[in-house]
This record gives structure tokens, C-alpha cells and sequence, in this order.
């Protein structure tokens, strides 16, 4: 079975700003991560505003990313449709175009009840040969992947990990109790990395670490290796700029971190805007001082 653990960073589209995709941007900032030691990365995540991109622009996104990638890191795209249709076909277009694994929403346009969210899955389960995470945020999409659904989808040898994003750290340990080590269990909510490792999460789909991924890896690995007290104090000084990965606007907040950090752009597919006024210099407060912080921060070596 597919084993996935560690960080894998939900990659923003960098765009410019009549809204194309900036290739070279996100090429650039992909290479970024991969330098900086993630595990994986995530295309065409929420973060990465699939649902605003046309087809043909999700298979540029996904082309791009993989000759940047060139094999160093295992590559999983988001896969974010309406109807059941369309995400099936996507799965089998994405196989083709060469990614390793899909991070799969539940249909964006209905709020499927537990039988349908359980048959929406076990039906993308069977479109592709490629593993899945499945993408539980209920608190974005109303659709709760819960232990029980999660029991009837076990025989779907395809479906391997969850990014769990209740806001609710308790779940870690409710999925386990469940369902044991059935599924590989992702943190999606960066102001719960140390409680959710503590508590089992083998791996973190992260936004903030497009910011900071040197940072957000060593995080990681301090929690993995059980060195509390070190990882309580990075943990804290990034936390105000992780709360940002929890706003409604995160995608605007995001990038606008990414300017500030490393000069990306910070252009936005409409109906989303870029920040102004008062919300702006809130998210550039954040952003700078923990900057400020940082200067004077020793990253700790590796084990």
C-alpha cells in the first residue's frame, strides 16, 4: 500500500494579474519546497484555487508541476468536481498526465448525505488506479467524513489517507480508536500540527509552509521525534501566521505571506480579490513579525 508521511505542502497557482497562470512562478516556488525538504506536494488544492481553473488550465498546472518535480518527491493533485462523472474522468486524465496520488473533494455543488459522501468515493476509488487521500473539511464544505464513513469506504484498497480539517484534534484519536492504522492520518489544519502529531497524524498538508517551508519541515520533524520543547517554541512564534491558514480568505492571506516572504505573486482568480485596507495590514503585521522573529531564531539541527 502507498505510504505517504511527512509534509506535503498545498502548492498556490501563482497567476498574474489578468488571472493566467504564471508557470515559471509556480515552478519556481514548487522547487522552493522541494529544496527545502517536504515530502510531497499538492497541486490544485483548494489553496490552489481548482475550482476557478479550467480544465486545460488544471493540465497545465499538473504538466508544469511535474517536470519541476522530475521525481523527487512523490506529486498528488487535488481533484475538486461537481458531479460524479467529471470527477471520475478527472481521476483517469490526471493518471494519464502522471500524477502519484489525488487529494479528493467531496462534490462542491450538493451536500451529500453519508450514504452519497460513502458513494462518491467508492466510486472515485474505482475510476483510477491512482491512491487517494480523501479531503475532509466540513467546516468549508459541510460534508463530514466521519469515522463511520470511513469504515464503510475500508475495502476500497485505493483510498489510503485523510487530511483531517475539523478544527476538532479529537478526531485523530476517534479515527484511530475506529479504524487502527487503516489510513494514514494528514493534519489539514496548520494551528494543530503539534496536537495532531502528538496524537498519531503522520503527516501535514500544510498552506503556511509555501511561506516558510524550511521552517515548517523542521517543525515537523521535531514533533515526529518527540522534542517537545523545541518544537513548542517554533510552534509559537509561527502560530499567529498559522491561524492564517484557517480564514476563509486563506488563499488571499497565503499569498499575500508568500510577497512578503520571497516576492511571488499575489494575484487572485476572481471572484476572490487582493487584500486592502485594515484586513491587509492585519495579514502584513502577522507576516512581518514573525519575519522580524525569525532573524533572531536558530533554526534546531536534525536529529
Amino acid at each position: 500500500m502507498t505510504k505517504w508521511t511527512g509534509v506535503f505542502p498545498a502548492v498556490t497557482t501563482k497567476l498574474n494579474e489578468n488571472g493566467s497562470i504564471n508557470v515559471e512562478a509556480t515552478q519556481s516556488s514548487i522547487d522552493r519546497l522541494i529544496t527545502n525538504g517536504v515530502s510531497g506536494v499538492i497541486v490544485l488544492p483548494m489553496l490552489g484555487e481548482n475550482a476557478s481553473l479550467a480544465p486545460s488550465e488544471k493540465e497545465l498546472v499538473i504538466r508544469s508541476a511535474k517536470e519541476v518535480v522530475a521525481g523527487r518527491v512523490p506529486l498528488l493533485s487535488g481533484l475538486a468536481e461537481i458531479t460524479q462523472a467529471d470527477a471520475n474522468a478527472r481521476a483517469v486524465e490526471f493518471e494519464k498526465l502522471g500524477v502519484e496520488g489525488l487529494m479528493a473533494f467531496p462534490s462542491l455543488a450538493y451536500k451529500t448525505d453519508a450514504r452519497e459522501t460513502a458513494e462518491w468515493y467508492k466510486s472515485l476509488a474505482k475510476a483510477s488506479g491512482l491512491p487517494i487521500m480523501i479531503y475532509n473539511n466540513p467546516i468549508a464544505y459541510g460534508i463530514d467524513v466521519t469515522p463511520e464513513i470511513l469504515k464503510e469506504l475500508s475495502d476500497s484498497p485505493t483510498i489510503v489517507a485523510v487530511k483531517e480539517e475539523t478544527g476538532d484534534v479529537r478526531r485523530v484519536t476517534d479515527m484511530y480508536v475506529a479504524l487502527g492504522n487503516r489510513y494514514q492520518i494528514f493534519c489539514g489544519v496548520d494551528d494543530q500540527i503539534v496536537e495532531s502529531v502528538a496524537l498519531g497524524a503522520v503527516g501535514w498538508v500544510s498552506g503556511m509552509t509555501n511561506v516558510w517551508p524550511k521552517e515548517a519541515v523542521t517543525l515537523f520533524n521535531l514533533c515526529a521525534q518527540g522534542r517537545k520543547e523545541e518544537a513548542l517554541q517554533l510552534y509559537r512564534l509561527l502560530t499567529p501566521s498559522f491561524h492564517l491558514d484557517t480564514h476563509v480568505k486563506l488563499v488571499q492571506y497565503i499569498k499575500l505571506a508568500e510577497s512578503l516572504v520571497y516576492g511571488s505573486p499575489e494575484w487572485v482568480r476572481s471572484p476572490r480579490l487582493p487584500l486592502f485596507g485594515s484586513e491587509r495590514e492585519f495579514v502584513t503585521r502577522t507576516i512581518r513579525d514573525a519575519i522580524k522573529q525569525l532573524e533572531n531564531y536558530s533554526l534546531p539541527k536534525a536529529a
